[in-house]
């Protein structure tokens, strides 16, 4: 058996009271409080010409229900009749938002490529942004702390700050990260000197340091992988 969604049961939301309204009601229950349907009634704001904005909503939502294991493009909803490119591509900004700062946590991260498709949104910063990824004792991820965001060239970050969040969740080990708006991938004698000093305070916390990522928007140098991790 399966709990399918309630219909809204209007052919314009103007024809609703105002308090019935989606917006209305996301604003005044919370987000978490409202149907999908009712947040993608928000998101798309209105229908078109000849069409509610549900019934645009409810076969987007199809698309996605279909399509969500293999991402959603904008030509995907671009199928969609009554949806421009414009709202198309606000939905996938919104799905891919939503992704990137409210994950699912407990995702196996066993491998350095796994841990840089978490954090790679943060290649593209103009500063150095300093991340501690907090690990269970199966690899799993339990959530992703900056630590510092820097200087272009320099980011400082002290153990304190690194494992704070960590010991918070009894995390098992963690794996350090920061990307490097130059484009270098390569560590800097910094790099790893900070890589030195946190293993050594993650030995006396009991928390194992697995690694040290130096990345950008589309690539990634694990530390570990090129024997530099002392």
């Amino acid at each position: 058996m399966r709990y399918n969604n309630k219909p809204i049961g209007f052919s314009s939301i103007k024809e609703l009271p105002v308090e019935q309204r989606p917006r209305e009601r996301l604003c005044t229950i919370g987000p978490r409080g409202v149907a999908d349907l009712e947040l993608l009634c928000v998101i798309l704001g209105s229908g078109s010409s000849n069409r509610p904005v549900q019934e645009i909503a409810q076969e987007i939502l199809d698309i996605i229900s279909q399509k969500k294991e293999s991402g959603i493009t904008p030509d995907d909803l671009k199928a969609v009749h009554g949806l421009g490119t414009a709202k198309a591509a606000s939905i996938c900004a919104c799905l891919e938002f939503g992704r990137r700062f409210c994950f699912d946590h407990y995702r196996p991260c066993s491998s350095p490529e796994a841990v840089f498709n978490s954090i790679r949104h943060y290649g593209d910063r103009m500063q150095e942004h300093f991340l501690v990824i907090m690990l269970n004792g199966a690899n799993e991820l339990m959530g992703i702390n900056v630590v510092t965001v820097g200087l272009v060239n320099r980011t400082l970050c002290h153990p304190r700050e690194v494992f704070s969040e960590a010991i918070k969740l009894r995390s098992t080990s963690i794996i350090i990260a920061h990307n490097h708006p130059s484009g270098n991938l390569e560590p800097s004698s910094d790099d790893l000197e900070v890589t030195m000093r946190i293993r050594k305070a993650g030995q006396i916390l009991g928390i194992e340091v697995l690694d040290h990522i130096i990345f950008t928007i589309d690539a990634y140098h694990s530390l570990k992988e090129h024997g530099e991790f002392f």
